[in-house]
């Protein structure tokens, strides 16, 4: 990912950049972690190569995929049948070896098919709790919008606060913890609109959209003999993605910068355009993301460069249209584009 620092004042990368028992270390597939040293940029970068052996010419979308991640964030992929969104969810989470769920979303699938279920244990007399594919530390949410919406929102709790009630018990979920959703267009046949609720737990909303030619003809080339994803082994373990999430958290934003992202919130939710403006859920992980795009970029410090770039995938899907605009031809894009256009930015962000 391309430094998004600008013309900002530089500032030394933090003293702990390099590989510490709190920083990770990339690996080499199936041995495990190396023992060199490494910087942050380069285990990310790690990662990203890992992905896009199997994802060809979507580098910019694996990196997004990647910085989501770190960010502690949720994913959703929304794309037409066949251009690699499952592709994507797979490769990312064989690239961290961790454990992984996947939910196959149809209208028949059940909130307990989700979370799990107490099932009644006759050795003991007693209920025994079954845990559902939620508790994995990646979780695919194949095809989400099949689902019911009752279905759906099984996964409120989980992708909010880190934790599962089933029959007044509460269950807290391991870290790291992330939910990569895809789902069809809305338009398609069979296919429920997601909620306003469910939609502002998703940091992200990604499109992969189609191949070039020459990436095109690659990929025909490569799959020829089978599912390219089974070759795909982790670059990093689950406990190097929780250390990376921690490094993030003390990279620097200043109150110039919060004062910002204050100011675009206040924008969304004033414009005349919107019925939804981004909320304050919206706007911490705003800051989460590019916390970690600044130390991708070697920087102890976040930057306006970094709202800027981040905000489309970040801010666009909560931004809900009134419909006189839409019938107007005025898209989340074009309100988005407008606010960040008109509020002013911070001069100076390194204090």
């Amino acid at each position: 990912m391309a430094d998004g620092g600008g013309d900002a004042p530089r500032a030394a990368a933090p003293d702990d950049a390099r590989t510490s028992p709190n920083t990770p270390a990339a690996g080499n597939g199936s041995s495990g972690p190396a023992s060199r040293t490494t910087s942050f940029a380069d285990v990310f970068d790690a990662v990203c190569r890992n992905i896009t052996s199997v994802i060809r010419g979507k580098d910019q979308v694996v990196q997004l995929a990647v910085l989501c991640m770190v960010a502690e964030g949720h994913l959703l992929i929304e794309d037409v049948p066949g251009v690699g969104k499952t592709t994507l969810a797979k490769a990312l989470a064989r690239t961290v070896r961790a454990s992984f769920g996947r939910i196959q979303f149809t209208p028949d699938l059940l909130p307990s098919d989700v979370v799990g279920t107490s099932v009644w244990n006759q050795r003991d007399a007693s209920f025994e709790f079954r845990h559902g594919p939620i508790f994995a530390n990646l979780v695919l949410a194949d095809e989400i919008n099949r689902g019911h919406p009752k279905t759906q929102s099984a996964l409120l709790e989980a992708m909010a606060e880190e934790q599962v009630t089933v029959d007044g018990t509460t269950y807290r979920l391991a870290r790291p913890h992330m939910v990569i959703a895809t789902q069809n267009p809305i338009e398609h046949h069979g296919t429920y609109p997601l909620l306003e609720s469910q939609l502002d737990r998703f940091l992200m909303k990604l499109s992969v959209g189609y191949p070039d030619r020459a990436d095109e003809l690659s990929i025909l080339e490569a799959r020829s003999d089978g599912d390219s994803v089974a070759g795909v082994s982790p670059v990093v373990e689950s406990s190097h993605v929780i250390a990376m999430i921690d490094y993030c958290r003390r990279v620097h934003v200043s109150p110039a910068l919060a004062s910002y992202l204050v100011d675009l919130g206040n924008a969304s939710r004033t414009n005349r355009h919107l019925n939804l403006g981004i909320s304050p859920r919206a706007l911490l992980g705003l800051q989460r993301a590019i916390r970690v795009r600044a130390a991708v970029g070697g920087r102890s410090y976040a930057t306006p460069d970094d709202v800027k770039a981040l905000a489309e995938p970040v801010l666009a899907h909560r931004l809900i249209v009134r419909t006189e605009s839409q019938v107007q031809g005025v898209t989340s894009h074009d309100v988005l584009t407008d606010i960040l256009r008109t509020v002013a930015v911070p001069a100076d962000v390194t204090a």
